[in-house]
């Protein structure tokens, strides 16, 4: 295991590496747990990465800017990443599960290499809602991330909108994430399975699906 290195969301002090799934009803109440989370990361000289949809970088960066981060700075710095779904999560316009685990894996690696300390992660999840295909993979996406994170000094924070995503697809999305955000505090996961567990299940289940 990695090093743990402090850092707050929602008013608590914890550790990395953690795995968070943040569930939120509005894009202000992200913004309110985000944000700090965001510039605290930036002053203690943290690698921090955010993924968005394209369409929204625009609106993403200048609520940064209007909270006092000096945007282009820390972009041309490369301490601040702004990346597009459509070039991570979906690129090519489908998801495959260990190709986006190994693109996570080596901006870790590099940010280690660079000098960073930490690495702070946010990803919105709305992309799942396009049902592109391998999306059914995003399971055991967030279950691998269990093994991943331990490795590197990093916090994670998966965004998931409640109005938008199922309620069968919310439960199963707890299962794989040790924290969870809701309304505005942070707490631990009582229904959190271990990640070998769940992926091993989880292969069962589609053998079954085969054989039937």
């Amino acid at each position: 295991m990695n090093k743990q290195t402090p850092f707050s969301v929602c008013g608590e002090s914890l550790s990395a590496p953690m795995h968070i799934c943040g569930f939120f009803d509005s894009r202000e109440q992200q913004y309110d747990v985000i944000i700090p989370y965001i510039l605290e990361g930036l002053d203690a000289n943290d690698k921090v990465i955010n993924i968005l949809e394209g369409n929204r970088h625009g609106e993403h960066c200048r609520c940064l800017a209007d909270n006092g981060i000096s945007i282009t700075e820390k972009l041309v710095s490369g301490q601040l990443e702004v990346l597009a779904s459509e070039n991570t999560y979906i690129e090519g316009g489908k998801f495959a599960a260990d190709k986006m685990y190994a693109m996570l894996e080596n901006t870790l690696l590099s940010a280690s290499r660079a000098g960073y300390e930490s690495v702070r992660a946010c990803g919105d999840m709305v992309w799942a809602l396009k049902n592109l295909p391998g999306t059914d993979e995003l399971l055991e996406y967030e279950a691998k991330l269990n093994l991943l994170t331990p490795q590197h000094a990093v916090s994670l924070i998966c965004m998931y909108d409640i109005n938008s995503f199922s309620q069968n697809t919310l439960t199963d999305i707890l299962l794989t994430h040790p924290y969870v955000i809701k309304d505005g505090k942070i707490s631990k996961n009582q229904h959190y399975v271990e990640p070998l567990e769940l992926l091993s299940s989880i292969s069962n289940s589609r053998s079954g699906a085969l054989k039937s």
